[in-house]
């Protein structure tokens, strides 16, 4: 099957530092390759992958201080798709809603997955204008605020079995905070838990311009008059593993309708248990009382930390590799291109009917 794969531009595939959707377009990426299909990906020039890369940038945006505004550069890679097209059995896009406009003439080959948080009311009247177009979901919770839709399925997250080693024995004795420093994801929560437990908090995190002030007067003096916290500031890869798997438990004490939470089967890659809030994908992701524990409360945290700490490692390994592997969710994206009208067509006649059409056959 010939397929292209759609990134954002903002980060490398994968990226070299934080950014989940580009992450998840690498191992899905891969994967399939891996499976024996043809793929091209359009990302960032410094994406590395074994797929065909179209370079749609010189390099990830967000780390390019040359880049002032990401609009013309994503527009100019949605021209590029649009001319090639045709070149494909499925195109399966990851950059929100750009492109709907520009897909509805080959929509029937076309699935885009949804990977932020969808509540926003702006995004109401924009999904009630397009039903038609093929959309995948990463938790069932998170197409809760949409209008009817058309839903193909809900693809959970998943990562390469050997990317994070399992680790049996944490050597760190601490807890662990990892993603963004941001309201919803709720570090203070994180920092209060650790204080009443009495033990170690490490936050690896990044921190976005617009979350700037709430680091500087809220996150910031509370790290600093904590001295059982210890902030790290955004990780790689690399330090990732030793980062989760040498922790005692992950605290993932977020505040938002989290769509995913991809932080959550990293640390269970590792075997580190979860202690999570009970919002959004969360009780889809953590099966309660193996691969973590799901709380409403910093109280109800507190209470719960030891048995979080003594859950079996290797239970929370298991669970990772039956739920989460990256050959899991490219075999669920496979069933969901199976439902793509346009795919039951033959192939060659499909590319000859939708090779790109000119501006003055649309005014005709």
């Amino acid at each position: 099957m010939k397929i292209a794969q759609i990134a954002p531009l903002a980060e490398s595939v994968p990226p070299k530092l934080y950014g989940g959707t580009e992450r998840i377009v690498s191992y899905l990426t891969e994967e399939l390759v891996a499976q024996g299909h043809d793929v091209t990906l359009f990302a960032s020039g410094d994406s590395v992958t074994d797929a065909r890369l179209v370079p749609c940038s010189n390099t990830a945006l967000r780390l390019n201080p040359a880049i002032k505004d990401h609009l013309p550069h994503q527009i100019l890679m949605l021209e590029e798709i649009r001319r090639r097209a045709h070149e494909f059995d499925v195109l399966h896009f990851h950059v929100d809603l750009l492109h709907f406009p520009l897909t509805r003439y080959f929509a029937d080959r076309t699935v885009t997955t949804l990977h932020g948080r969808l509540d926003l009311p702006d995004l109401w009247p924009f999904y009630k204008a397009f039903p038609d177009i093929p959309l995948v979901s990463i938790s069932n919770d998170q197409r809760h605020p949409m209008p009817p839709v058309n839903w193909l399925g809900t693809v959970y997250h998943g990562l390469p079995a050997s990317l994070l080693p399992f680790t049996e024995k944490p050597a760190g004795g601490y807890l662990a905070f990892l993603g963004r420093i941001a309201p919803e994801k709720r570090p203070d929560r994180a920092i209060e838990i650790a204080a009443k437990v009495g033990m170690p908090l490490r936050i690896a995190a990044k921190i976005d311009n617009v979350d700037k002030h709430y680091w500087e007067t809220v996150i910031r003096p509370m790290v600093m008059s904590h001295p059982n916290v210890e902030f790290i500031g955004e990780i790689n890869d690399r330090q990732k593993a030793g980062f989760l798997g040498n922790a005692g438990a992950l605290l993932f004490p977020i505040d938002w309708p989290e769509p995913f939470g991809l932080v959550m089967i990293e640390a269970m890659a590792c075997g580190t248990p979860v202690l999570a809030f009970r919002s959004g994908s969360v009780p889809e992701v953590i099966d309660d009382g193996i691969s973590g524990i799901l709380v409403d409360t910093v109280a109800e945290a507190v209470e719960n930390i030891e048995w979080a700490l003594q859950l079996d490692r290797r239970k929370v390994r298991a669970n990772f590799e039956r739920r989460f592997t990256a050959g899991r969710m490219a075999r669920d994206y496979l069933a969901v291109y199976g439902q793509l009208h346009g795919l039951r067509a033959k192939a060659p006649q499909r590319r000859r009917a939708n090779r790109p059409i000119s501006i003055d056959q649309v005014v005709a």
